[in-house]
């Protein structure tokens, strides 16, 4: 099975492309199932059904999360598709097998003016400020996921046509850039950035006080300390605020689609979540003005 799960991860990341967070999710997925089926004289080309039951109650009395579970049962059901594609299993073990129900949460939102408070929270008097005031401003004007801002270079930005080129594994998508967003980025871009970078070669657009690119812990840190300094009693992290751009535009007017291809999600489902949030004002319009309301 090791040599067989070796050329399924370099399938994933040569053929299918995928980016190194959904891989390395896939790579702990499987490597626990091995160490399971290891531990219990399991071969991994013999097993039924009640096996891969067997091993979702093991996971259940982890205390592992129905989410979870889902995300390592497919993991699995990938490796054997790869693995009956290739001859290598006669039978795929969970055919028949259903993922856990697994309960939409309703996203945590930011109000208008909590999102404004908070980004009024960094001041732009040293380079700190300048470059948290520009951070924040982004990560709201583009509804970006943490990774996605962090693995950005300065190149990926265009200040003159006001867009910024997101790339996520082999996808890549275009998202404007609001009037807010711009000036900030133009500031830091201009007089933060390169002070703080100590190599003229670096090519990361967010650095930290080293030059360095910023980390995914460096930038929750900073959400965590205007968040406090805003008085913002709600938890609010970079996806409370990718969650509060779709909502905010939603409210505004703006066309589904056009925020899914915003978001990079790949199924429209994922972004109806937020139709929920919309403006009892629309609601009432649509009341009032349909004839069969």
């Amino acid at each position: 099975m090791e040599k067989q799960l070796k050329l399924f991860f370099e399938f994933l990341e040569n053929d299918k492309k995928l980016s190194d967070n959904t891989l390395q999710s896939y790579k702990r997925d499987l490597k626990q199932f091995k160490a399971y089926l290891d531990q219990n004289d399991k071969n991994y080309n013999k097993l039924v059904e009640t096996d891969i039951k067997d091993y979702i109650s093991y996971l259940q009395e982890l205390g592992k999360k129905a989410s979870t579970i889902s995300r390592c049962i497919a993991s699995i059901r990938s490796f054997y598709q790869y693995e009956l594609k290739n001859r290598k299993v006669k039978n795929d073990p969970t055919d028949n097998i259903q993922s856990p129900k697994i309960e939409k949460r309703v996203p945590s939102v930011l109000t208008s003016k909590e999102v404004a408070l908070l980004l009024e929270q960094p001041k732009d008097v040293d380079l700190k400020g300048i470059r948290d005031k520009a951070m924040l401003e982004f990560a709201y004007a583009t509804g970006m996921r943490v990774t996605e801002i962090i693995s950005l270079n300065i190149d990926d930005v265009n200040l003159e046509e006001a867009y910024v080129v997101c790339k996520n594994g082999s996808k890549q998508r275009n998202i404007p850039l609001g009037t807010m967003s711009l000036k900030a980025l133009k500031e830091y871009i201009k007089n933060a950035r390169d002070i703080l970078i100590k190599d003229e070669k670096e090519k990361s657009l967010f650095v930290n006080i080293n030059g360095k690119r910023l980390t995914r812990q460096g930038f929750w840190k900073i959400i965590k300390y205007y968040k406090e300094q805003a008085h913002i009693t709600k938890d609010i992290t970079p996806h409370v605020l990718r969650h509060s751009f779709a909502t905010h535009l939603l409210q505004n007017g703006a066309d589904l689609k056009a925020i899914q291809t915003m978001l990079g999600h790949s199924d429209i489902s994922s972004t109806q979540v937020y139709m929920q949030f919309q403006d009892e004002g629309l609601k009432n319009i649509y009341k009032k003005a349909h004839p069969r309301a």
